[in-house]
């Protein structure tokens, strides 16, 4: 086909999918199927614009119709014509909805390295415009990994653009509005209070379907802050207009969310059983409806603890620690399952490979043994990328799984293991706590200590992890599902998840476990300040033969204290991997643009309970 007339059929084809989707009707899903194969069909060096919004068009068309997999597809194709086309505006644009579709389906990591490459065109173009739809979906992405200051910064980065520019006032209501909700979760009541009575008032009376249902998220989220400073009236009064504006919605979520609202409310005014039979209702047809279920659960959690049934809401709570697991274990696994697609498509027999691989064999075993390792290391990025999201929650820095891997890595080497082992406990360490992917963000940011119940919940986290590890058709990992599964079993016997001790724990996991928590002691973490080295390593001699391994840990001591000597900054030293990161250099630039613009430090960048 020649260029002229490519150009002529992606500018009709475009044109269809913006009509279909402004209007759609029973025919949309057949003019989108057959669009696909147009635009997936022509060669990549068919660039224009219009292919790169066409593409755009499906992948929002597939975002609407509930199949987000299926829309990151053509948007990352979206995004390599951008590249090609060298357009800036179009990859920016390309790489945020990329993002939008990443962050949907809980690869955090990669929507946040799209976000920060957006982030860094939209200042080159020296359009807020641009900039302020980044922050506010970065914002969003980072409350779905439970960063939940980060998020609030990037959503007051949004409010100090509005304040700039009033052409991108709009914005100003949804960041106001997620500042609140995300108070609510930290606690800080009276700033989300001021923050939803800004987001109602600057919004105005909704007209459209998508502004009634915001406008019930807010009047949620307003009644809720209410309840927690017991002005019950008042949340009365938000109740009703978010019962009044889903009803003019229409739409199912709108009136489920308002239900919820309104049976909390009862709760709180003493009427236990005409409120939780509301929720319960809720709770079942969120079930039915696939929709807002993780809402009703956690609603239903906070009715039974207000109720003064801890026990009840311990059941409500395990519920949602399976829905958790089981979407993200999911998500999970059809993203690292993509991520090896691609490489394979990568790496089939171009003439360059052939050439790359007869190099090779002539320089001998060494060389192979490098390139094996390389492709280990790409085949596990998007574990890893999993993994660090999880552990964010716990660790602001990002740094602490490439440090504990690090770590196990050197005392793997002074126990004697050869260098490919000493290569996989490097990389498999970094996976340890992979399953928190799978724990709810209650438990996980809480910032007392966990309650019996809690801790039980968040002890699954090894298994999760296991399971998900072995479950990722990749060879060679064994390793990492031990040490996911093993590394808080205890040498006496009384760990988890089984309670096997001494030489039954698998080496690697008596490793790891070492470098786990040592890291942990002498770093914050929102239950605990940092211990100084010294005193971590008189409580690891303290656990000798009781939590840890004898031999291993005298090897550990004297580990670190040459490395004391030696290296001097540990933290320099360990975490040199994780300044090679995409994903953490992504979120540097983040925090860097942020402290530009003046915005708060929230921690980008830096319980003693160790069973965590």
């Amino acid at each position: 086909m020649a260029d002229d007339e490519a150009l002529s059929l992606l500018d009709e084809v475009a044109t269809a999918l913006r009509a279909a989707l402004n209007a759609p009707d029973a025919d949309a899903h057949r003019l989108f199927a057959s669009a696909k194969k147009v635009l997936h069909g022509l060669p990549l060096d068919v660039t224009s614009s219009t292919r790169v919004e066409a593409l755009l068009l499906l992948a929002q068309f597939a975002y609407v119709s509930g199949q987000p997999f299926t829309g990151l597809e053509h948007a990352s194709l979206a995004v390599d014509c951008a590249r090609r086309l060298q357009d800036q505006a179009a990859l920016r644009k390309a790489l945020t909805f990329h993002g939008i579709l990443l962050a949907d389906t809980g690869n955090i990591a990669t929507a946040v390295e799209c976000y920060a490459e957006a982030l860094e065109l939209a200042e080159l173009l020296h359009d807020l415009r641009a900039e302020t739809p980044v922050w506010v979906n970065l914002g969003t992405a980072l409350g779905y990994a439970g960063q939940l200051n980060d998020a609030v910064a990037c959503f007051e980065r949004v409010v100090a653009l509005s304040d700039a520019d009033p052409a991108v006032s709009s914005f100003r209501p949804p960041a106001l509005a997620n500042i609140a909700a995300i108070c609510l979760y930290l606690q800080e009541h009276a700033k989300g209070l001021r923050s939803i009575k800004a987001a109602i008032e600057c919004a105005g009376e909704p007209q459209t379907t998508a502004d009634r249902l915001n406008r019930v998220l807010a009047e949620s989220s307003y009644a809720r802050l209410l309840l927690e400073v017991d002005s019950l009236d008042r949340a009365k009064e938000r109740c009703e207009l978010a019962k009044r504006f889903a009803r003019e919605s229409k739409s199912e979520r709108a009136e489920l969310l308002a239900s919820l609202a309104e049976g909390l409310c009862e709760v709180h005014a003493g009427l236990i059983d005409l409120g939780t039979s509301r929720l319960s209702q809720s709770l079942d047809r969120a079930r039915v409806l696939k929709s807002a279920l993780r809402d009703a659960l956690l609603a239903m959690v906070k009715a039974q603890e207000v109720a003064g049934k801890p026990d009840v809401a311990l059941v409500y709570l395990r519920e949602l620690m399976m829905h958790t697991k089981k979407t993200q274990q999911e998500n999970a696994l059809r993203h690292h399952r993509l991520h090896l697609e691609s490489l394979a498509r990568q790496q089939q027999d171009s003439e360059d490979t052939v050439m790359e691989r007869h190099e090779q064999s002539l320089r001998g075993k060494l060389a192979e043994q490098v390139a094996q390792q390389e492709l280990m290391r790409s085949r596990i990025e998007m574990l890893e990328r999993l993994a660090v999201t999880a552990e964010l929650r716990d660790d602001s820095t990002g740094e602490h799984s490439y440090r504990v891997g690090r770590l196990s890595s050197l005392l793997g080497q002074e126990y004697g293991c050869d260098d490919q082992t000493c290569f996989m406990l490097d990389l498999a360490a970094r996976l340890h706590d992979i399953g928190k992917i799978g724990i709810p963000d209650g438990i996980l940011l809480k910032p007392d200590r966990l309650s019996e119940a809690e801790r039980e919940i968040m002890k699954t986290h090894s298994t999760v992890g296991a399971e998900l590890l072995a479950q990722s058709e990749m060879p060679h990992m064994q390793m990492a599902e031990d040490i996911a599964r093993f590394h808080h079993e205890w040498w006496d016997g009384s760990g988890y998840p089984n309670g096997i001790g001494g030489a039954a724990i698998p080496i690697a996991a008596r490793i790891t476990a070492l470098s786990d928590v040592f890291d942990a002691l002498t770093h914050r973490r929102p239950y605990k300040e940092p211990w100084p080295v010294a005193r971590a390593l008189d409580e690891i001699a303290y656990l000798k033969g009781h939590q840890f391994d004898p031999e291993l840990t005298d090897l550990f001591l004297s580990l670190i204290r040459r490395l004391q000597r030696e290296v001097g900054d540990l933290d320099e030293y360990l975490g040199q991997a994780a300044r090679l990161s995409p994903f953490i250099r992504a979120r540097d630039k983040i925090a860097n643009t942020l402290r530009l613009s003046g915005g708060r430090d929230h921690g980008y960048g830096t319980r003693s309970d160790t069973q965590r």
